[in-house]
């Protein structure tokens, strides 16, 4: 029986879930992820795997929210200036 090689990258890539279409998706999906582990009606694995998810989550949040201060920063001439709602 012949052997087939594997293509491990691309197997990889169509495995993995993508991140989020948008910050507002991803912290939509990480609200509902700590919503069922807070549950803690989660089998182990399920639990793991959901943990593991909200940390992808997290980081793309938190990376987001970093890119779009340093876009601030850019437009106000390098200084975070605070922000007033009045």
């Amino acid at each position: 029986m012949p052997r087939t090689p594997k293509n491990t990258a691309a197997a990889s890539t169509a495995d993995t879930p993508s991140i989020a279409a948008s910050y507002e998706a991803a912290l939509q999906e990480l609200e509902q992820l700590v919503s069922q582990l807070d549950a803690g009606q989660l089998p182990l694995d399920q639990l793991l795997t959901r943990y593991q998810r909200g940390a992808e989550l997290l980081a793309f949040c938190r990376a987001r929210l970093e890119a779009v201060e340093n876009q601030i920063k850019v437009l106000e001439g390098g200084e975070l200036k605070p922000w007033d709602a009045t």
